[in-house]
């Protein structure tokens, strides 16, 4: 219950890379790139990002690091991603050293120490200005998933530009404020150089712009969404495969076999169940199976029209050879069913 569930890192994505100094008494020297870098300890990993993305693999070490790692410069200047479900994004002021991780502040407080900000404290209100040597450096960290590299698991790509993680936290606010963290989100990632002028003197910096790759504004911003859609936006924009209808039973047969009247008004009741005859039986269907009732009275097979054979019955024909009449008084005439198909009345 007191661990941190988190999804692991396969790898990072990055915006810049290093490349040997003539001078072999500097250090590396940091390029910009153009193009998004991926790099990972797996160089099963780093080779399927270079065969999506292109780009060589090569060995490689991180600055102040021993073991060597993987990764290629591709040739994406866009990724695909998802941002899984959950706040992705993590923001501090940092100050790094040999010993690791020196400062950690949100602006205010310095969490390991829970001190005052130190860099505010000892440089005043600009102390963001001065050089990345003597103050914290504003870090963004975001995870996302590639969903077309193999494995599961989040890719984290890290920015230490001030307008970055300007840009990065304004656009996933507005997800997180509409999604709640409750779903994943399918993202578009580029890079895009920027230019600002202050001091009269011009700065040139990369942001990573992380935007929702849907169809629509209003899919973004209307709450979450299911994993097939994170998968597959576009479909969230099209329109809906309407069932097909069911197909109507033949009430007309069913009233055909039935052996009495009472057993025909019992069809009455299913269609009307169905929704499929009036229930003021005005509608042609009823119409159709007061008649069949009719006959079945009548004695007439409603399937054949054939009178039966009341001879057959037992019952004595007179001199002229007709059957003596009998009057039968007729509680219900058949045409006076609904209300609802009596009896019983009462809903159907």
């Amino acid at each position: 219950m007191t661990m941190k569930k988190q999804a692991a890192e396969l790898g990072r994505i990055r915006t810049g890379y290093t490349r040997p100094n003539p001078n072999p008494d500097r250090g590396p020297i940091p390029v910009k790139s153009k193009t998004f870098v991926l790099s990972s300890h797996s160089r099963d990993y780093v080779a399927a990002a270079a065969e999506l993305y292109g780009g060589r693999v090569e060995e490689w070490t991180p600055q102040n690091q021993s073991v060597a790692q993987f990764r290629v410069i591709t040739e994406a200047t866009e990724l695909r991603a998802i941002l899984p479900q959950g706040d992705p994004l993590s923001q501090s002021y940092e100050m790094w050293s040999g010993g690791g991780c020196s400062r950690r502040c949100d602006g205010e407080t310095e969490q390991l120490t829970r001190r005052p900000c130190l860099c505010l404290a000892q440089y005043g209100d600009d102390w963001h200005l001065r050089s990345a040597r003597e103050v914290c450096r504003p870090t963004s960290r975001i995870n996302v998933m590639l969903p077309d590299l193999p494995d599961l698991g989040v890719w984290r790509l890290e920015s230490k530009s001030y307008y970055a993680a300007d840009a990065m936290a304004g656009g996933l606010d507005i997800v997180l404020a509409a999604t709640e963290g409750r779903s994943m989100m399918p993202v578009r990632m580029w890079i895009e150089q920027r230019t600002r002028v202050a001091n009269g003197k011009t700065k040139q910096f990369p942001v990573v712009m992380v935007v929702p790759s849907l169809p629509k504004l209003r899919h973004a911003l209307s709450g979450p969404i299911s994993t097939a859609a994170a998968l597959d936006p576009s479909s969230l924009d099209r329109p809906a495969i309407a069932a097909a209808p069911a197909e109507r039973p033949d009430y007309l047969a069913d009233a055909r076999a039935c052996a009495t009247a009472e057993d025909v008004r019992q069809v009455w009741h299913r269609a009307n169940k169905a929704g499929h005859v009036a229930r003021d039986g005005s509608d042609e269907l009823s119409q159709q199976l007061m008649q069949i009732a009719r006959d079945v009275e009548a004695g007439v097979d409603p399937r054949t029209g054939v009178v039966e054979d009341d001879d057959q019955d037992g019952d004595e024909l007179d001199a002229d050879g007709a059957v003596e009449a009998e009057i039968v008084e007729d509680d219900e005439p058949p045409t006076a069913w609904p209300a609802v198909a009596q009896p019983g009345g009462g809903a159907a």
